[in-house]
């Protein structure tokens, strides 16, 4: 037993030994850190070199000049041939004028531009038929009011005392007077179309009234060949048809093949009302396939005759057709 007690342990490590062993310090290289050298200590830096800086040749003071003489001569010569240009064509636009003004007159003005309206006349004729019709629109699209041209309409009219006068009728040869009820009674057109001046302004309007054909058909003309009126033989009707105010101030001549247009109308009603008198009150004339000018206001007498009518406008240099 004792001499198991006095047996050391083989797994036990006396503190002793361990705590007397020297310990070995390694050096600062070995365990990853660098020491900075005396070479990177001493490197010098390398100066970055400035860019060249180019040299600038002062310029040619002669050579300025020189280049501001021929600039001046160049400008020179352009403006001289300009002012000769513009004075050439103010000669030649004014000795066109003299010549222009100078001409014999047709119905006013100068024959060239008589002939000038009467070309413009011919294509605005061939290009109307009954088929083409002026653009329609819905009520909402109405225009506000507005009032333009008063000629022939200086007294206010009594619709009630007022008669419309029909000369050329097929009935014979006294004119036949209507009241506005004998309009009325034929059959109700309308439509809203868009009134467009002359002058080159325009409004969407309601119009109301009897159709010019119905007109026609009721209050018939004398026909060329002497025989029944028929709207089939356009051809056998008068040539044109004239109105005019009551007073004869204003006036206007259209062609038949215009008057039978479908949407030409004897108008008793602008926007839901009565014609008021600015607009021509009790009865107007509507050609929406005509400017303005020709959509007479307050017709006094319709004439049916094979003479190119007089043409208030016409005969103040405006062409006689007027037709869009």
């Amino acid at each position: 037993m004792s001499e198991m007690k006095k047996q050391p342990d083989q797994n036990e490590t006396p503190a002793t030994a361990a705590e007397s062993t020297p310990q070995k310090t390694m050096p600062a290289t070995e365990i990853g850190v660098t020491q900075p050298g005396p070479e990177a200590e001493a490197k010098p830096q390398t100066a970055v070199p400035s860019p060249a800086v180019p040299s600038v040749t002062p310029p040619d003071p002669q050579a300025i000049e020189e280049w501001n003489r021929q600039v001046r001569r160049r400008m020179s010569r352009q403006t001289r041939r300009g002012f000769i240009g513009l004075g050439a064509g103010m000669l030649a636009g004014l000795g066109a004028f003299e010549w222009f003004t100078s001409r014999r007159m047709i119905n006013g003005i100068p024959w060239p531009f008589r002939k000038t309206l009467e070309v413009n006349e011919q294509l605005a004729h061939d290009y109307l038929t009954t088929g083409r019709l002026a653009p329609t629109f819905p009520p909402d699209r109405i225009s506000e009011d507005r009032v333009n041209g008063d000629v022939g309409l200086d007294d206010d009219v009594d619709a009630a005392a007022w008669k419309l006068q029909v000369e050329g009728l097929a009935a014979g040869d006294e004119p036949l007077k209507l009241d506005l009820d004998a309009i009325k009674k034929l059959p109700r057109m309308e439509m809203v179309t868009e009134f467009k001046c002359i002058e080159g302004w325009s409004v969407i309007v309601q119009w109301a009234g009897a159709r010019f054909t119905d007109f026609m058909r009721a209050f018939p003309p004398q026909t060329r060949s002497g025989n029944e009126f028929s709207l089939n033989h356009a051809d056998d009707l008068p040539a044109y048809v004239s109105m005019e105010t009551p007073d004869g101030e204003y006036f206007v001549g259209l062609d038949t093949e215009s008057v039978l247009h479908p949407q030409t109308m004897l108008c008793y009603e602008r926007n839901g009302e009565p014609l008021s008198q600015d607009h021509g009150a009790p009865l107007r004339l509507v050609i929406p396939v005509k400017y303005g000018v020709k959509n007479l206001k307050r017709i006094g007498t319709i004439r049916y005759t094979e003479l190119r009518p007089a043409d208030y406008w016409a005969e103040r240099g405006y062409d006689w057709y007027i037709g869009l």
